[in-house]
């Protein structure tokens, strides 16, 4: 190996009491999305303990700061997330919010800040050319979504995802690709990646009926009905739906009603719509409000359909994520990293970076049990914080030295979705509908408007 990689390795394991430290403390203070205000406070100051100024996002939680080499050339970001799920059973939650970091993202955190701890070294810099940036984001799991609706309601939000937040906010202006390690529990090798993963659309349908005395119907309006119409038609399109599109529909009934002896007259219906593409997703969502539409007509209901831009379907940048690759096997041994050729059906919101800048998204093994779920542990802390930071500190190195040429090239040759910010903004915003599907008129005239 290379003195150059031996360096950058031995930088980042310098800093492991500092990463030990940093994930400890975020694992016994979980928080959920938009609301990580105690782990924004620790690790602000332990940035500026290292020396660095952040840029902070203000009236939300999340920060980045920029190193900047001395010598021109493109800008990577370097990401971490803050936010914590809602698991119940999890032995580990907090006892009041039911929050607990059954994704890892703890370690993603501690990881980075060893980065930047690194990065401070002595020689760290010596032949990179262009900045890096470091950023902690928030809200990555888009969970308490009614929460986050009222904050879009008051503007402190426009966007369920932190990431999404941060690009309308300016906080990536600069940015020229984007890199990322997330914890998991389920890949063979030590270091895996893929292709990409859906992206997905929420939705909630709300049926409106007409209440009466349920042993006295005749004049009600069953808008339970109306939903669970509504839910077989939805689950009659699924043979409809191209393999390749990775189409998943999974809706739940919220709110079903109130007392047995009533007619429900509102009943809530959630659900998203992922796909593999921006295109297959909308085709897809299209249709599943032409079926609640159909459903809520057929009874004499009304559905009042509220959509809201999800997350966008993460492509990686192939050639970036072959040299992530490349860095994993050097920093942890060759055979140690994978790069895989498995579309994901699950979602991040770091599918909306992917559309704007080149991407490479990897996941590191060292957790235990199922993500997301009650035994979720965090149990190799050695290969989920430290490990990742070597492997960051030489795809960093293998990107940015002479004279930055690999990461030019990638950037050179990306063909974003999006062009701009305000492109990209615009196309989030107009995947928002709120409306009622059916307009019904006299004589037993209705339109339907979907």
């Amino acid at each position: 190996m290379e003195n150059k990689y031996q360096n950058a390795i031995a930088l980042a394991d310098k800093q492991r009491e500092l990463i030990n430290r940093a994930w400890d403390y975020l694992w016994k203070h979980p928080e959920t999305g938009y609301k990580e205000w105690k782990s924004h406070a620790y690790l602000k100051a332990e940035y500026e303990k290292l020396g660095y100024t952040l840029v902070e996002a203000g009236d939300i939680p999340g920060f980045y700061t920029e190193i900047d080499t001395g010598r021109p050339g493109p800008t990577l970001l370097v990401m971490a997330e803050l936010d914590a799920l809602c698991v119940a059973t999890h032995p580990e939650c907090d006892p009041e919010t039911k929050a607990v970091h059954a994704c890892g993202h703890c370690c993603q955190s501690a990881q980075v800040l060893g980065v930047a701890a690194a990065l401070k070294e002595p020689g760290a810099l010596d032949g990179l050319s262009g900045k890096i940036r470091l950023m902690e984001v928030p809200a990555e799991e888009a969970i308490e979504i009614a929460w986050r609706e009222e904050l879009r309601k008051k503007g402190t939000i426009r966007y369920f995802g932190g990431k999404q937040e941060f690009v309308a906010r300016g906080m990536m202006d600069g940015v020229d690709l984007d890199t990322m390690i997330h914890s998991s529990s389920g890949i063979k090798n030590r270091v895996g990646a893929s292709p990409g993963q859906n992206g997905f659309l929420i939705k909630e349908l709300t049926f409106k009926g007409r209440s009466v005395h349920a042993a006295g119907p005749t004049k009600g309006i069953n808008a339970l009905y109306a939903a669970t119409q509504a839910l077989g038609a939805i689950n009659s399109l699924r043979e409809t739906f191209k393999d390749d599109d990775h189409i998943r529909v999974h809706p739940i009934i919220t709110k079903g009603g109130t007392v047995v002896n009533a007619i429900p007259e509102e009943v809530t219906v959630e659900s998203y719509v992922r796909g593999a593409s921006v295109e297959a997703i909308m085709a897809a969502n299209d249709r599943v409000n032409r079926a609640a539409a159909g459903a809520a007509l057929s009874l004499g209901a009304n559905v009042t359909i509220c959509d809201r831009p999800g997350y966008l379907p993460r492509h990686n940048d192939m050639e970036m994520t072959q040299i992530a690759m490349d860095a994993a096997n050097i920093a942890l041994g060759e055979g140690s990293a994978v790069l895989g050729t498995k579309w994901g059906t699950g979602s991040s919101d770091i599918g909306d970076l992917s559309m704007l800048f080149p991407t490479a998204y990897m996941h590191i093994s060292g957790a235990t049990g199922s993500s997301h779920g009650a035994n979720f542990d965090v149990s190799d802390t050695e290969a989920l914080c430290v490990d990742a930071a070597k492997v960051q500190m030489v795809f960093i190195r293998m990107l940015l030295e002479n004279g930055a040429e690999r990461a030019k090239k990638i950037v050179a040759e990306f063909k974003p979705l999006y062009k701009t910010k305000e492109e990209y903004c615009a196309a989030m915003d107009a995947m928002t509908h709120d409306c009622d599907a059916i307009e019904y008129g006299e004589e037993k005239n209705a339109t339907v408007k979907w």
